[in-house]
């Protein structure tokens, strides 16, 4: 898919994987749509960065966990550019074991209903709305950003990371970029980028990383095949390759964990086996 000119929707842009998609894309010639919510200081950082390019991007206040105010954002989203092609659901919030705790704490009451609501429902949320518009736009892709979690579960060194909500968002997901796929075609692709630890997102750089001593970060990276984490750029590259390049990827899920879903299993050496002739 050609992108100059392409209108994209892009939201956790104050975060450093999101700011590297926008980047990405912007450099593509991709006018952005950029909802805000939290992290304050983190938006004030995105939008001075982006702030030469007013004419080509729209930031916008947006608790995507609201029907109303997603349906506000689309109309001003017509008013503004008459079109979206691109939707890239980077949205969610997950709470660390190593950091939060169990669920039975007075402190985490909400903690469920916060990482299903914006896991999956604020994603659905967004997909619903934006579809018809889409849809009348023509040729457009969906990327559902996902995580491991989805297969790990709250087991094995992911354990740490990955709370059991979170975890079964992340495994719905999967479900709606198929049923989404069929619902688009032919007009819109619609794909799933599954990540594992990431710089910014689960990896260095986040409060709960911090918290690890040397044994349990070194367990996470010996699990992985590659044996470091990944960056935002790196995420940036994949999007940018299901966008503009993956034009007959439709209901797929590229998962971009370095190897952590294989790592811990070893390939052993072959066997001679009982019926190897002596002396061969």
């Amino acid at each position: 898919m050609l992108l100059e000119g392409k209108i994209a929707l892009i939201p956790g842009t104050s975060r450093a994987i999101g700011r590297a998609i926008a980047r990405k894309l912007a450099q593509e010639g991709v006018r952005l749509i950029l909802p805000t919510f939290d992290w304050p200081d983190s938006i004030l950082e995105m939008k001075e960065e982006f702030r030469d390019m007013e004419e080509n991007v729209l930031i916008l206040p947006c608790d995507l966990r609201d029907k109303t105010q997603i349906q506000e954002m689309i109309s001003k989203i017509k008013q503004r550019f008459g079109a979206l092609h691109i939707l890239v659901n980077n949205i969610e919030r997950g709470g660390m074991p190593i950091v939060h705790g169990s669920y039975d704490h007075r402190h985490n009451h909400d903690q469920w209903d916060l990482e299903i609501d914006t896991t999956l429902k604020a994603k659905w949320l967004l997909f619903h709305h934006c579809l018809p518009l889409m849809k009348r736009s023509g040729p457009g892709a969906v990327i559902n950003i996902s995580s491991i979690a989805a297969i790990t579960g709250r087991s094995g060194p992911a354990g740490l990371f990955f709370n059991d909500a979170y975890s079964a968002a992340n495994r719905a997901i999967s479900s709606f970029t198929e049923t989404w796929a069929r619902e688009a075609a032919p007009e819109i692709r619609v794909n799933e980028l599954m990540l594992g630890f990431i710089k910014h997102r689960h990896g260095e750089e986040t409060r709960g990383w911090s918290l690890l001593n040397d044994f349990e970060k070194q367990g996470i990276l010996r699990h992985t095949l590659l044996q470091r984490t990944g960056s935002a750029e790196e995420v940036a590259t994949a999007v940018l390759f299901l966008l503009r390049d993956a034009d007959f990827m439709t209901g797929s899920v590229l998962r971009m964990d370095g190897g952590f879903i294989l790592g811990g299993e070893d390939v052993l050496a072959m066997p001679e086996g009982i019926l190897t002739p002596k002396g061969e």
